[in-house]
């Protein structure tokens, strides 16, 4: 009769733990740590810190007058007038029921709250099941856009990803010349075309570059203005129409870049491009640069499209997958 096999302590979750890295080995690449998140987000913590302190005086008993003010601290501190009254209701309900007694129990209270706002498997970044996966890049001029899509493609390409970028923003030189820049910098291809060519034959071109090279993925730049919106949109729409005709189920992503110093009006655009296409995502750029931070509450729960990207800083490498875990305790701290 054979030997029972043993099974060692604590098979199953080291199982599943290997099972969970697999899955999510794409995401684990972006991972970084709350100090990382502190040390770039000094701007919008020191801001939300000294509004919050000067509300939350130990001294003061929760009521009405003091609720009150902290729901305007909350709006100027970027985090929308929709979700604090949210914040502020679940708030009063929470005092109300005595789940809270006293002011220390407020900023633990709004912590838990705004982590709940973002199950964790819509920040996944979309992947393709075979083929290339394919990133349609959008958002207005100046949102950061270029920078942004140059450290998507060195993150993926320093995980041993093929990487093809394509400059389908063929209305500015400056917009090729730029991506053309980083592509060398960073050691990934990229398909082009001259200045005012159609953009959706780079789209085409470039699909059928990503397939034939074998690539892992291939980005998608696009413009961010023409002379009209609906030009624009419609632009877009035909990008994206391309890429699907040319790779099935493409785009797999869809990630809009967003501005984080431009606070409210993010949400602006953000309604503007969905409206034309099917943002997945967003990418929000410059966030250690602002003290606006508070936005990426206010997207979330206004617009219900995950933040699964921030740009934190000028190098390629500063680039993090979105952890709301990670992001309210830096930004509490």
């Amino acid at each position: 009769m054979s030997a029972a096999l043993e099974i060692p302590p604590n098979f199953c979750e080291n199982l599943h733990a290997i099972i969970f890295y697999q899955e999510n080995s794409i995401m684990a690449i972006f991972a970084k740590t709350v100090q990382f998140f502190k040390d770039r987000l000094s701007k919008t913590r020191d801001k939300i810190s000294s509004s919050l302190s000067q509300v939350l005086k130990l001294s003061r008993n929760i009521d009405d007058s003091l609720l009150d003010e902290l729901e305007k601290t909350l709006i100027s501190d970027d985090i929308g007038v929709e979700t604090t009254d949210k914040l502020i209701s679940d708030l009063r309900t929470a005092y109300s029921s005595r789940q809270i007694a006293k002011t220390e129990d407020i900023i633990p209270f709004l912590k838990e709250h705004i982590k709940s706002y973002w199950p964790h498997q819509d920040r996944q970044l979309l992947m393709a099941t075979s083929g290339p996966t394919v990133i349609l890049i959008a958002g207005v001029n100046g949102s950061g856009k270029t920078t942004s899509i140059a450290k998507l493609a060195y993150i993926l390409s320093k995980d041993n990803k093929k990487v093809i970028v394509a400059a389908c923003d063929t209305f500015r030189a400056a917009a090729v010349e730029q991506l053309s820049i980083w592509a060398e910098r960073i050691g990934v291809q990229i398909v082009k075309h001259k200045m005012g060519s159609d953009p959706a034959a780079v789209a085409f071109d470039a699909c059928e570059a990503a397939v034939a090279r074998d690539a892992d993925f291939l980005i998608l730049d696009t413009a961010g203005r023409l002379h009209t919106q609906k030009d624009l949109m419609r632009e877009l729409t035909k990008i994206r129409d391309v890429t699907a005709r040319k790779i099935p189920g493409a785009p797999n992503e869809v990630l809009l870049i967003l501005d984080a110093t431009t606070g409210q009006n993010a949400i602006v655009q953000a309604k503007m491009f969905t409206a034309a296409i099917n943002v997945t995502g967003i990418f929000l750029a410059k966030l250690d640069g602002t003290a606006r931070g508070g936005i990426v509450i206010a997207i979330k729960d206004q617009l219900d499209i995950p933040v699964k990207f921030v740009g934190l800083g000028e190098k390629p490498e500063d680039i993090a997958e979105f952890d709301p875990d990670i992001f309210t305790e830096a930004l509490f701290a």
